[in-house]
């Protein structure tokens, strides 16, 4: 039997299904233990404290520094598209805190970030952000928790964690053989097995004309693209995560031919 736990974290709806009710629990803790430690919007956030020391080499945790290698391949795979040092940006653009609380006004119309390998150096156990710059993980971070959140959940299990998906295992027809589990995708819905999805998008944080959280690191402003949404299925929910946000950012052409060889699947409008 599968179990689903679904709750709200990581601004958006969270969805866990595995077969044992204590290690859905243990997970959804665990989540809300990483959601506290890798947020931008707690100042108490190791993430907080790691852009204050910036200039400075200090200790991170290993998650974060999971997290910031991450980073450094998204950057790397997408071109330079999938920058995790374009907070200054998103501040200056009026997304200082939850937007629950509402935007704030907009202070810059752009704030170009250095390239990646300029600000963030990394070594076992430690990282230096150059002084003036700051990270957000954002989408990394969620795509990253859902493929370690399956990992807890055991060998037949999903983890949705708003809108970064990772599955495992046969799906809910078990213990009879199974294709995967039921997901929407584009319209549509697709059977998930071993493999992750994610969706980009510029409509569902936004906080006025042209404002919205995706920053294009070309142009240090909110995205100006002829894609509403892109979803992507991949080998993780982290791949699908870059993916995604590399296609929208390109535009239809460019992105639907950068997905073609590296997505098990997409969809573009």
């Amino acid at each position: 039997m599968v179990t689903p736990l679904v709750f709200e974290a990581l601004g958006g709806r969270c969805e866990l299904f595995g077969p044992d009710p204590a290690a859905l629990q243990a997970t959804r803790a665990w989540i809300a233990r990483m959601h506290d430690r890798l947020t931008r919007f707690g100042p108490d956030s190791e993430l907080s404290r790691f852009n204050r020391s910036a200039g400075a080499w200090v200790a991170v945790s290993p998650e974060l520094e999971a997290l910031l290698r991450i980073a450094v391949d998204a950057y790397e795979q997408s071109g330079g598209l999938v920058h995790a040092g374009i907070l200054p940006a998103l501040l200056a653009a009026g997304y200082t805190r939850d937007l629950a609380a509402g935007p704030t006004p907009r202070t810059a119309e752009r704030v170009l970030a250095p390239p990646l390998g300029e600000m963030l150096a990394l070594r076992a156990g430690q990282a230096r952000l150059a002084a003036g710059n700051a990270i957000d993980l954002g989408g990394l971070a969620k795509g990253w928790l859902a493929d370690r959140a399956v990992e807890r959940l055991g060998p037949n299990a999903l983890a949705n964690l708003a809108g970064d998906l990772c599955a495992v295992g046969p799906g809910p027809g078990a213990p009879d053989p199974g294709d995967g589990w039921p997901v929407g995708f584009g319209g549509t819905t697709v059977l998930l097995r071993d493999g992750g999805a994610a969706t980009s998008g510029t409509t569902g944080r936004r906080w006025g004309d042209g404002l919205h959280h995706l920053i294009d690191p070309r142009t240090g402003a909110p995205a100006v693209t002829d894609l509403v949404e892109v979803s992507v299925l991949a080998a993780t929910a982290t791949e699908a995560e870059v993916l995604a946000k590399t296609a929208l950012l390109l535009g239809a052409t460019a992105g639907a031919t950068f997905l073609d060889r590296r997505a098990r699947g997409s969809f573009l409008r």
